[in-house]
């Protein structure tokens, strides 16, 4: 059930029906609004939260941010904070010619922007400290399975994406791995061929 505010306004939606729609409790959302993360598009004569679409995509972009990249809500809430603030600066270089103000708009503009990459960087970073430790963890596993198997061999060396490398004859840094370390002739004991 929508609630039309007009007849060429677009529907607003109550907490219940914004809940179905971004798979958050109704509690998370009155949460995020005591934060100040969210706050509704209207209220009815009967004080109920109404929310439009424009609330229903920032939900979704907390929820992405939260569940998918791992932020916290306060450093959601930067976020969000420092795109407002770019927006109303957006709003205000329109409205000034006054090249002075609309220079300490578009400083204030890129300062924001630099925040907002070193939040984005430092959680990439931690990430890359977690695969980086988590692989670790696998060699170790695997060395310990190559010692139950008879002490054969770690298992082939894997790339990023998790399959063999392209040529295991070669060592990292291009060369030809040692005799000792390949199934050639001369590793097998095979007499090596004679000169021309």
């Amino acid at each position: 059930m929508t609630h039309p505010t007009g007849t060429d306004a677009a529907p607003l939606l109550r907490i219940n029906e914004v809940a179905a729609e971004t798979g958050l409790t109704t509690r998370a959302i009155r949460y995020y609004e005591e934060m100040g993360l969210l706050e509704p598009a209207a209220r009815s004569d009967g004080d109920y939260r109404l929310y439009d679409a424009s609330d229903l995509d920032r939900l979704q972009f907390i929820r992405s941010l939260r569940d998918d990249a791992g932020f916290s809500l306060a450093q959601i809430g930067q976020l969000l904070e420092d795109e407002a603030a770019r927006e109303r600066n957006r709003e205000r270089f329109r409205q000034t010619g006054d090249p002075d103000e609309r220079r300490a708009l578009i400083l204030d503009a890129r300062a924001r922007v630099d925040h907002q990459i070193e939040i984005l960087e430092a959680k990439a970073a931690r990430l890359a400290t977690m695969i980086h430790e988590a692989r670790a963890r696998g060699r170790h596993i695997d060395a310990h399975l190559a010692e139950l198997e008879g002490g054969q061999a770690p298992r082939p060396e894997r790339t990023h994406d998790g399959g063999p490398l392209a040529n295991p004859e070669r060592t990292h840094d291009g060369g030809q791995a040692p005799d000792s370390e390949r199934g050639d002739g001369a590793a097998a004991g095979r007499p090596s061929e004679p000169p021309t």
